[in-house]
């Protein structure tokens, strides 16, 4: 039999006690991307678009810009043309005429955007305004294929397509960088020890009270105000190195997959555990009853139900303090016990009390 680590994909998570950068645990205060959304056509499909009416307004609204008037009682219909959603992250300090790659995603029955291109669309933020314009050709990783019977075979999403570069900064979005006489370091994970380091490692290098922890999050670090010298300034702090705090102990289950990830430093109390299965098999045969040659009567077909019943055999698991939860695996493998024979015991060790971690089933 495999072992139950196989089965299961376990991963003992390991934490590196290695010092690693202020720039890979935190990131400044004010300094993040901003979402952008908008509204838009492709166009050059080869039969795969849509024909919802805000599909056939928006290609009327088109023509008409374009100086193309079309009749009222005429429905601008096209298998050709798709109406999209298109959504783009906008990194920090971008600036006019850069640009960033947007994702483009159908909004009515589209089957497929392969081969089309996005006409000129405004992207808009939260408050409103247009801060970029996106255009050009789709790049579709999906593809699918449909028979005259109605059978249809598909491979990823072909309805959404991305596009390279496909949008051009068009305005600035105003962050606090440069504002003010300090600047506040927020910890990608919170806790209050790796908090504290990192304060203790700026006011090794820079003096004391340079930095000051406000929580577990958040550290705030006296900077210069001239824009110039804080770039060097930030530059310094990013590249030094802090110690972070070992993670609580932590037991992630997806009962899904069967995958468990357990932290190094999860411990069990003294405890005994027993674990046996039921297993129920019912199978269903046929009889078949023949008549003789020159005898009457018809041939009868009875059904013939078995049903067998294991208890399987109950084991006995003996831990003493400070087991590991590696040796709590390797007991199960020994025993040739199934995958979820672990997920069932921790899940009884959490609920005594014997494992002091969070258990989180997803």
């Amino acid at each position: 039999m495999k072992k139950l680590v196989v089965f299961l994909s376990l991963f003992m998570l390991s934490l590196s006690v290695a010092a690693e950068r202020i720039k890979d645990l935190t990131s400044i205060a004010g300094v993040r991307n901003n979402q952008l959304v908008g509204y838009g056509l492709v166009v050059g499909l080869e039969g795969t678009g849509d024909k919802s009416n805000f599909t056939s307004q928006t290609f009327r609204n088109l023509l008409n810009n374009f100086g193309v008037q079309i009749p009222a009682n005429v429905n601008p219909s096209s298998k050709n043309i798709a109406a999209v959603a298109i959504h783009a992250n906008l990194p920090p300090f971008s600036k006019i005429g850069q640009t960033i790659d947007i994702t483009v995603s159908t909004l009515g029955d589209a089957k497929s955007l392969r081969g089309g291109s996005l006409l000129m669309s405004p992207l808009k933020g939260a408050d409103g305004k247009v801060y970029a314009i996106a255009q050009g050709n789709l790049v579709v990783a999906g593809f699918g294929v449909q028979g005259a019977d109605g059978s249809r075979v598909s491979l990823h999403v072909p309805s959404v397509g991305r596009i390279p570069n496909g949008a051009s900064v068009e305005r600035t979005v105003p962050n606090a960088f440069a504002q003010g006489d300090s600047l506040t370091l927020n910890l990608n994970y919170s806790d209050f020890t790796t908090a504290r380091r990192v304060a203790e490692v700026i006011n090794d290098l820079l003096g004391a009270d340079t930095a000051m922890p406000l929580d577990a999050t958040s550290i705030r670090v006296r900077a210069p105000r001239h824009p110039s010298q804080r770039v060097s300034f930030v530059s310094v702090l990013e590249n030094l190195e802090v110690t972070p705090a070992r993670e609580m102990a932590k037991i992630i289950i997806n009962s899904r997959t069967g995958t468990i990830v357990i932290g190094q430093d999860v411990r069990v109390s003294p405890v005994a555990v027993t674990h046996g299965g039921l297993t129920v098999t019912i199978t269903e045969n046929l009889d078949v009853d023949q008549p003789n040659a020159l005898a009457g009567g018809n041939t009868v077909i009875t059904p013939r139900t078995g049903i067998e019943v294991d208890q399987g055999s109950g084991h006995m698991f003996n831990f003493n303090a400070g087991t590991s939860l590696q040796q709590i695996v390797d007991a199960v493998n020994q025993v040739g016990a199934a995958p979820g024979d672990l997920m069932a015991i921790l899940e009884a060790l959490k609920q005594s009390g014997a494992i002091k971690a969070e258990l989180i089933v997803i």
